[in-house]
């Protein structure tokens, strides 16, 4: 089954084809035949009621130095020239990722676009997970520090990130007596427009932080991501190491709640994280963990994305 597949993602010539997941989409759509663009989201534009992307056919092999061929860059209809967008372009989920999303909404009814955009921009990671509080450990979205030191007075240990940051940047653990708090909301408000995001610390981070991807509502398979020494941020981003790892019963129980509302927002490819039994986010702009998953247990979640795609499509 042939498809063509436009992929709005970073500069290839950037990625780290070890572990990245959107490389893995394009290698496995490239050994089933799939004729692939590639192009940034800033390369989008509307034209006379039409969706266009400035983008580059591209051929990719898992080679280190040499992963990807460009071809001349020319513009394509994304509603007519491509059966598939993959919206794959890191955060920060800002006013240009907005853009994009309104921009590809319109293809709606033509070409599918994976994420669904409409449903990317209405469930940012931080925020989407709040609609299942009682999966959550206790939490707080605020600018105002007195809201702060009250919920720190009440949980104890904190923990403080950006609202819509991603990779670990920017997290902070302050203890019960931390007396940078005000600080660093301070700096936080003045840095960030929006509220952000304080959570109860949970000690059990240090034995990992999973992440677990759902293709389709359905589980496709799960990391154990560690901490290095001395940190609390277990991003692979951040410096933090990849373990096998099973799900539990907590585990499976979270997921059998989210999985139909994934499905039914066409969330198609989602990561969420959960710190000993408790929800911390649902990643939904361009989650990643697919190589790692797919090295530990010998699956291959990129060919289950891509069949759930062809379902979508009626293929």
């Amino acid at each position: 089954m042939s498809l063509t597949v436009a992929v709005q993602m970073d500069p290839i010539e950037r990625i780290n084809i070890g572990g990245d997941s959107t490389f893995a989409l394009m290698l496995k759509a490239e050994e089933r035949g799939y004729t692939l663009y590639h192009y940034l989201a800033d390369q989008l534009s509307w034209r006379d009621g039409r969706v266009i992307a400035h983008a580059r056919p591209v051929s990719v092999r898992a080679v280190a130095g040499d992963h990807y061929t460009l071809g001349p860059a020319r513009n394509i209809d994304l509603g007519s020239d491509v059966d598939v967008v993959l919206m794959r372009q890191d955060p920060p989920f800002d006013i240009g990722y907005i853009t994009a999303t309104h921009l590809l909404e319109m293809l709606d009814g033509e070409t599918l676009v994976v994420n669904n955009p409409r449903e990317v921009r209405n469930a940012p990671e931080k925020l989407f997970v709040t609609q299942f509080a009682d999966l959550m450990p206790p939490t707080l979205i605020t600018r105002r520090l007195e809201e702060v030191l009250a919920f720190r007075q009440k949980h104890g240990a904190i923990v403080v990130k950006p609202l819509h940051g991603n990779a670990g940047a920017a997290v902070f653990k302050l203890g019960e007596d931390d007396g940078n708090l005000p600080a660093l909301v301070e700096l936080f408000s003045n840095v960030w427009r929006e509220p952000f995001m304080v959570q109860r610390f949970l000690p059990k981070v240090s034995d990992g932080d999973k992440r677990i991807v759902l293709v389709d509502g359905a589980v496709a398979g799960a990391i154990n991501r560690l901490p290095k020494a001395g940190e609390i941020r277990s991003n692979l981003a951040a410096g933090g190491n990849a373990a096998k790892t099973a799900l539990t019963a907590r585990e499976e129980e979270i997921c059998a709640r989210l999985g139909p509302e994934l499905k039914r927002r066409g969330l198609l490819f989602v990561g969420i994280d959960v710190i000993d039994g408790r929800l911390t986010e649902i990643n939904v702009t361009s989650p990643t963990g697919i190589v790692a998953i797919d090295r530990f247990n010998g699956t291959d979640t990129a060919g289950m994305i891509w069949d759930a795609i062809l379902g979508r499509l009626g293929r």
